[in-house]
């Protein structure tokens, strides 16, 4: 199975979109070699801003930039585009609802050997609870390159999330999306897996295994948490009403939480909510991490078949 990083569909068509329109801006906080924006500072230096290792500056830099026009995308870290910058997203971008970008690699658990430090596992949820934000993790190169561009056509605040590491490719270059709509990529009716970003990959695996045992899963790639996709999950409660929602994300106040909160409404569902067990991460490999916190094909399964027990 062919695997490409999303951060590389990000780097390809910032560049691709900056070609198109020159109102398209980067604003790098040094560590564009990782985040994929060099082809961008090279082809396309008069559109470029380099603001060293300071992210709050380039927060107000890209606020800048959009009240004289342009669409600055602010290229950083995850846990740094979220956290350090928070208060300046809040207060210079949102509050004011201007049009800039938060391109973020390095998103969840996927920083690895990084360790703790470096390994965004709130963010989005800390962003999802800011007024105008919108908030988005493509599951693959393909998406990542498509949600990019239509994040640029978006007029507001959007926080963009990709994976250091490589994921599986799920879609093709023909696939459309649409900001705030989910992707159904498989149909059942005995349970529905809700997922995001790279764990769509596991969602997919875990579908066709249940299959095998009898069981028929609906698979849902909710690439937006915020605005969500509110019809998708009520026709998931309603028409199966046993959800389990997969995240590389903290279970408090991310895609779990925003599912729950449409199922606590109706008043009806059962909902088991895999992801980042409310702990930091440490410095191991990506897939022991995700198995330290059980976001794994295996549990997927298991609590699967717990909620059909």
């Amino acid at each position: 199975m062919e695997k490409k990083a999303t951060r590389d569909g990000f780097g390809e068509e910032i560049v691709t979109l900056g070609k198109e329109d020159e109102r398209i801006y980067v604003v790098d906080a040094d560590i564009g070699k990782s985040c994929k924006t060099t082809t961008f500072a090279e082809q396309l230096p008069l559109q470029h801003v380099n603001v060293g290792i300071a992210e709050q500056n380039a927060a107000g830099v890209a606020a800048g930039l959009a009240t004289c026009g342009k669409i600055p995308f602010v290229v950083t870290y995850a846990v740094f585009g979220s956290l350090r910058m928070a208060e300046m997203i809040r207060q210079e971008i949102c509050y004011t609802n201007l049009n800039v970008k938060i391109a973020c690699s390095h998103g969840g658990l996927t920083p690895a050997n990084d360790g703790a430090s470096h390994q965004a596992i709130e963010d989005m949820g800390v962003l999802r609870t800011i007024p105008n934000m919108t908030v988005i993790m493509p599951a693959d190169y393909y998406s990542a390159k498509k949600l990019v561009r239509a994040a640029a056509k978006y007029d507001g605040p959007v926080y963009l999330r990709f994976t250091r590491d490589a994921v599986p490719l799920i879609y093709n270059e023909n696939t459309e999306f649409v900001i705030g709509k989910a992707h159904q990529l498989r149909d059942g009716g005995d349970v529905a897996i809700l997922a995001n970003g790279d764990t769509v990959c596991l969602a997919l695996q875990a579908a066709e295994e249940l299959q095998k045992k009898g069981t028929a899963a609906r698979v849902i790639d909710v690439h937006t948490i915020k605005p969500l996709d509110v019809e998708a999950v009520q026709r998931a409660v309603n028409d199966i009403g046993k959800i389990v929602t997969v995240e590389d994300h903290n279970v408090l106040n991310g895609l779990g939480s925003a599912v729950c909160e449409v199922a606590a409404e109706m008043g009806r569902g059962k909902v088991k909510r895999i992801g980042v067990q409310d702990q930091f991460g440490e410095s191991a490999p990506y897939e022991v991490l995700m198995a330290k916190n059980g976001i794994t094909v295996e549990n997927i399964i298991a609590q699967a078949e717990n909620l059909l027990a």
